[in-house]
Order: C-alpha cells, then sequence, then structure tokens
C-alpha cells in the first residue's frame, strides 16, 4: 500500500473521486432494466470545462429531441434530466440485435463557486448539449497590484 501526504491542492480531486462514487451508487439505485438488457443505463457522457469566465458543459445526447431534456441551475448545483424514447417499431421486418439504450437519465454537477443564474445558455448542436455557466463576479480571479510604500 502506498501512503500518499495529504495536501489541500489535491482536495479538488476527492471532489472528482465523490462525485463519481455518487454517480455510480445514484445510477444503481436509480436504473431501471431495459428490454433485452437488465445491465444497460443510458447514461450520457459529459466533459466540464472550467475558465476564468464560467464552466462550459458539453453532453452526447444522440437521438435524445430538444423538449425532452431540462436543465436546472439551483444555487451552484447544475442539474440536467432528460429522456431517450424508443423509436417506434416498424411491422416490415424482424427485430434480431437491440443495443441502443433508452430511457430517463439524471446527472447533477455541483459547481463549486458563485455563479449567474440569470445568464446561464443551453444549446443542442449535432447531438451534443451545450450548457454555459457564467461564474459570479465575486468568484472571478482578480490581479491586485501590490505597491511599495
Amino acid at each position: 500500500m502506498t501512503l500518499i501526504r495529504w495536501s489541500p491542492a489535491r482536495s479538488r480531486e476527492l471532489t472528482t473521486v465523490q462525485d463519481e462514487v455518487n454517480r455510480l451508487f445514484d445510477s444503481f439505485f436509480s436504473h431501471t432494466p431495459q428490454r433485452g438488457d437488465f445491465n444497460a443505463l443510458f447514461t450520457p457522457a459529459v466533459d466540464i470545462e472550467e475558465n476564468t469566465d464560467g464552466y462550459v458543459i458539453r453532453m452526447d445526447l444522440p437521438g435524445v429531441s430538444q423538449k425532452d431534456v431540462k436543465v436546472t441551475l439551483s444555487g451552484d448545483l447544475l442539474t440536467i434530466r432528460g429522456e431517450r424514447k424508443q423509436e417506434s417499431k416498424s411491422d416490415q421486418g424482424t427485430l434480431h440485435r437491440v443495443e441502443r439504450v433508452y430511457g430517463s437519465f439524471e446527472r447533477s454537477f455541483t459547481l463549486g463557486t458563485p455563479v449567474r443564474n440569470d445568464q446561464v445558455k443551453a444549446q443542442v448542436k449535432d447531438g451534443v448539449l451545450e450548457v454555459r455557466v457564467p461564474k459570479a463576479e465575486e468568484a472571478k480571479v482578480r490581479d491586485i497590484e501590490v505597491q511599495v510604500g
């Protein structure tokens, strides 16, 4: 076993681990088996980018209609929920394989800094949802000039 000295700078990494564990438990307890595959769960992949102005969240949502996606922000907790609906079946042929997963999903992310709730923008392009959450002024990093006295 390797011991690693705790550092406050590494606490952000622990938050990431905690988010992953929370996601694992959320997916386990909210799992609804889909027809043909009892181990499948529709959990869209997400990229979260932080820059000086705010956060950019990108989520892959192929086959999900814009009207089936809801984005909410409460404080610094961003929640994206929606549903990918199963396509209606055709009577023209036999279905040999079903691998695509359908159903409801919900992902929540704690951003960790004050944000501007009134300026959040969300758009879908080419099956990718992009949510832009600007930081509040008090959360932005400012350079302070040091003066000689």
